[in-house]
């Protein structure tokens, strides 16, 4: 038979059902070969883009694709004082997005220094609807995990954790910066992508994962449909693979109504990962970037690792005895008040119809605590608490 009538033939079959018989270890060990990257890449000054500040246009080079070098295109701010070293973070947009200026300054303003990187070989500047490419591009990305049939060192997401993972080495490099306190944080599909280097890059000091998680190949959407039969995503790239390896605080930042991420494969990824970690769930927040990082959750939790090495807020225990709730929290903040949030729906847990009501909130000693009882027929919930501006959430619960 001929190779072309064979291509016929199989073109239908996925990927992950013909490639490797189920054999992934020589790919496990290439991506697990990312944590290798702690070189710092060069640098040069992207020309044409307009500094402000301390806030300035760079690309740097990273890995080659498909036989051609690559550089990323970013922004790279400092905070106005670095009188002394101050602590950092690498930037991941989602889809849709590219490395934004006002992210960065954002967090400088909080005391960071920031890199945000356009991990799909765009500039910040559009022609119509999509940003324009530069000369030194590599892969975009295809779909949901759609170019799983190429060698992995041309796969998108290979190069994207790449990319992460030298602007990781990047800014900790520089001397105005803390390397021991370099954190990380994506959205969307830049939260699928810090899910996913926070269990490889163990240089990391926080991770901040938003929206974008691993389990995906469940998921009853369309992650489900385009990975429930991809076993390149099940072996190689889901997040739950080195989830375990993970071991710097997190935060895992989402909202009920989210419909492309369910609450549940979230829960997965924080309760799978081997550091401490805040949970915050806000309802209404809605799916996007400026959604994510409007909300004062990241940089507090982000300052109270820096200063404390662990989150604000922890989690000590969860409870449900004949529908009555009970969370125990630690807290270095007040708070004023509890809400129980739930749900009678079933499905995935963005299309459910989510209520909140009072809950009581009392104080025992250095732990506040949280109980509830849950409205008959509920099938999930969860707790949230307000310190101010600021939600901390129990961990979800699936009834």
């Amino acid at each position: 038979m001929k190779l072309s009538a064979w291509k016929v033939i199989v073109a239908w079959i996925p990927f992950a059902l013909t490639a490797h018989a189920g054999d992934f270890t020589a790919e496990l060990d290439e991506v697990r070969a990312l944590a290798g990257l702690t070189k710092p890449p060069v640098v040069t000054v992207a020309d044409g883009f307009e500094a402000t500040g301390t806030v300035k246009p760079i690309y740097f080079e990273a890995l080659d694709w498909k036989g051609s070098p690559t550089k990323v295109f970013a922004w790279l701010g400092l905070p106005k004082n670095t009188a002394d070293p101050v602590p950092g973070i690498v930037l991941v947009h989602g889809g849709g997005g590219t490395a934004f200026k006002n992210w960065v300054e954002l967090w400088n303003q909080q005391g960071f220094a920031a890199i945000s990187i356009a991990v799909e070989g765009q500039t910040d500047v559009k022609t119509g609807k999509s940003w324009n490419r530069h000369s030194w591009a590599g892969p975009s990305r295809n779909g949901i995990y759609g170019d799983s049939d190429e060698a992995l060192k041309d796969q998108w997401m290979y190069h994207a954790v790449a990319d992460t993972v030298l602007a990781n080495s990047l800014l900790r490099s520089l001397p105005e910066v803390d390397a021991e306190k370099v954190g990380v944080m994506g959205i969307s599909w830049g939260g699928v992508i810090t899910s996913t280097v926070m269990g490889i890059d163990d240089r990391f000091a926080f991770a901040i994962p938003v929206y974008g998680c691993g389990n995906l190949a469940t998921a009853g959407n369309q992650y489900g449909r385009a990975l429930g039969n991809n076993a390149l995503y099940q072996k190689v790239w889901d997040p739950m693979i080195r989830l375990a390896d993970a071991r710097m605080p997190s935060l895992w930042f989402s909202w009920p109504g989210d419909q492309h991420f369910p609450l549940d494969l979230h829960a997965g990824c924080y309760q799978a990962a081997k550091g401490p970690h805040l949970v915050s769930l806000i309802p209404g927040m809605g799916h996007g970037h400026g959604a994510g990082w409007r909300k004062p959750d990241s940089y507090a939790f982000a300052k109270s690792i820096v200063a404390d090495g662990k989150p604000w807020c922890e989690q000590t225990g969860i409870s449900l005895d004949d529908g009555n709730a009970r969370v125990e929290f630690r807290s270095k903040k007040p708070f004023e008040k509890a809400l129980l949030v739930t749900t009678s729906d079933s499905g995935i847990t963005g299309g459910r119809e989510w209520q909140e009501s009072p809950a009581e909130l009392s104080k025992d000693g250095d732990t506040w605590v949280v109980t509830a009882t849950l409205p008959e027929k509920t099938t999930a919930w969860f707790v949230n608490l307000k310190s101010g501006d600021l939600t901390a959430s129990s961990d979800f619960q699936e009834q």
